[in-house]
């Protein structure tokens, strides 16, 4: 197990750092470097580490969804609300069922089946956009209208959905007697409950930051565990009501900024040095559970799935921000900022494959082939265009 941990700290520094010098993302690097010291590999990982990477991709997620609440305060949210509630359902929506329907057209999936894979790649990555969005708003590109914040929020809320959907149609494919259209009606229900549980836990942490006093260092290990417990004891409700934990987790994050800003500048700057470290797991040991035959077996039907996802999803940015205050080139630039697909790809790609469901291996291999098809294109599309669509910094004096 500890050689394992090396393994995977050291060939995913080397990953990354390679893709990045040739101006590709690091995760991509990183997953390179999972396929190569995996199980198709070099076979350098013991069964230990292969058997609690799912946990491990888990706490990746948690940590960029802390990362993400603490970015963000009420103020900015009340003025992107109305703006994000469509952005946040529509495009998923869209791209979910488009991908579901040519994954059953072109793969011979079921339609349940079709729905994991379909909702696995609609949710759009934190791993991309909450540091690219962080640092436009730290530049202050875009403040006039808020989009990169309310890109943060509505992709947050994005994913609550997809993973939602996903785990409807999870449960859907193990219960016949589940009923369908009360899980999907349950949706906004669970969006209420996470974001209640995320404040709730947030007011505590906050009281108990106030009351005693504790380094931030300890602090952030509070914030991880907490939000594994939320992440675990929605789960342990799963079967009762389903809660957007993912949802919550943000929440916490936006509770601590809220009361204490200056508390929330600091547990950022921490947890953007953790996450250096989650993410090497995050994203080589999901290249380490890739079947390489599975990714060559969807070649080019793979390229086209995707392809048709990303245009629903456009078409359900546009949609979605037809009505709203955003110029074309501001509506054009947050469908690019939603088209990176990485962390919950990771996370869950290869859950359908562990449950044992029929084409699990092609559904983790489609998750991965969005991971490379996507975040290089999405990271250097925001890159470019950021400022030529959203205007100069802003000036604030």
């Amino acid at each position: 197990m500890m050689m394992s941990l090396a393994y995977v700290i050291v060939f995913g520094l080397i990953g990354a750092w390679a893709f990045k010098f040739i101006r590709v993302p690091g995760l991509v690097g990183m997953i390179v470097a999972g396929v190569l010291i995996g199980p198709e590999g070099l076979g350098l990982l013991d069964d230990t580490m292969l058997a609690v990477s799912e946990d491990l991709r888990k706490i990746a997620l948690i940590i960029i969804l802390l990362r993400a609440g603490l970015g963000l305060n009420r103020r900015v949210l009340k003025d992107i609300g109305k703006k994000a509630s469509a952005l946040s359902i529509i495009p998923v929506m869209f791209e979910g069922f488009a991908v579901a329907l040519l994954t059953m057209w072109l793969f011979d999936f079921d339609f349940v089946r079709a729905g994991m894979i379909g909702f696995i790649i609609a949710a759009v990555s934190p791993a991309v956009i909450v540091p690219a969005m962080l640092i436009l708003m730290k530049r202050n590109v875009g403040k006039e209208k808020n989009v990169p914040p309310l890109v943060l929020s509505a992709a947050s809320v994005d994913d609550v959905v997809a993973i939602t959907m996903f785990s409807t149609f999870v449960s859907v494919y193990f219960s016949t007697s589940l009923n369908v259209t009360f899980q999907i009606m349950s949706i906004p229900l669970s969006v209420v409950l996470g974001i209640v549980l995320g404040m709730a836990v947030g007011y505590a942490l906050v009281w108990l930051f106030i009351r005693y006093r504790i380094r931030d260092t300890k602090k952030i290990v509070l914030l991880i565990a907490f939000g594994i417990l939320m992440v675990g004891f929605a789960d342990a409700l799963e079967d009762y009501v389903l809660v957007a934990s993912l949802l919550g987790v943000m929440a916490l994050g936006v509770m601590i900024t809220e009361f204490k800003r200056p508390l929330g500048e600091r547990l950022s700057l921490k947890l953007d040095k953790v996450w250096v470290f989650a993410e090497l797991f995050l994203f080589v040991l999901v290249g380490a559970a890739l079947e390489l035959s599975a990714l060559a077996s969807v070649g080019l039907l793979g390229v086209v799935v995707i392809a048709g996802g990303v245009f629903a999803r456009s078409l359900g940015v546009w949609l979605a921000t037809l009505r709203s205050d955003l110029n074309r080139g501001e509506r054009a630039f947050v469908a690019m900022a939603f088209l990176p697909k990485a962390t919950v790809q990771a996370a869950v790609g290869a859950i359908p494959l562990s449950l044992g469901v029929p084409g699990g291996e092609i559904i983790l291999a489609l998750s991965v082939l969005a991971i490379v098809l996507t975040a290089p294109v999405a990271a250097a599309l925001i890159r470019i265009f950021a400022t030529r669509l959203l205007g100069q910094p802003a000036n604030t004096g």
